[in-house]
């Protein structure tokens, strides 16, 4: 069954990107579930902000959901980090037979750099038309709130990570910024590095 996917970052050191990946028949129960764990008519969970009570109890309710999340982490200019980790993630949706991908808006420049890295990669992988990417505000899809929080959590490390390991699938180290995770340059030639790497993820 395809999956939609739902992304954001945090700055813990490193800098993390996270996508919780649910299916189509999740959406509606976990969008309910999200909306319930809003305290004192908050318009979004913003995880951060919450006091840690707050923090244990959301972590725990995420916990026993059994949604599933992803986490890929690089080092070096934020951008340039950004771009390696939508570049493992895309090829990683594709493989996933993924039809959405909603990313937590920045604002108008950082989300035209997102299309940027994120369209050609898609040509390149044979995933153009399959899969169609947007970017909305946090209160406008409340499943962006999974990957606040497991973002947050997973970069706090300790006790913090250890809540959310449980939803966690796989933690991908993808370097330093422009290059893949064997060290070698993608940068300027998205393309062709998608074509790459999705073949040698699929095979």
């Amino acid at each position: 069954m395809s999956v939609h996917a739902f992304v954001d970052e945090s700055h813990r050191g490193a800098y993390l990107l996270v996508v919780t990946l649910l299916k189509p028949t999740e959406l509606e129960r976990t969008r309910t579930l999200l909306r319930s764990l809003r305290v004192g008519g908050e318009r979004r969970l913003h995880f951060k902000h919450e006091s840690d009570a707050v923090k244990r109890m959301i972590a725990a309710r995420l916990a026993q959901s059994g949604v599933r999340t992803r986490v890929y982490t690089g080092r070096g200019g934020t951008e340039g980090v950004r771009r390696s980790c939508l570049a493992h993630l895309v090829s990683d949706l594709i493989a996933l037979d993924a039809r959405r991908l909603v990313l937590e808006a920045r604002g108008r420049e950082e989300d035209r750099r997102d299309r940027r890295t994120i369209g050609p990669l898609l040509r390149g992988a044979g995933g153009d038309g399959r899969l169609v990417y947007e970017h909305l505000r946090p209160h406008e899809e409340p499943s962006l709130w999974i990957s606040d929080a497991v973002a947050w959590c997973h970069g706090a490390g300790g006790g913090w990570r250890r809540r959310v390991s449980p939803i966690i699938e796989q933690v991908l180290d993808v370097g330093g910024a422009g290059h893949d995770s064997r060290g070698r340059p993608w940068w300027g030639d998205l393309r062709s590095w998608a074509t790459r790497h999705h073949g040698r993820r699929t095979h």
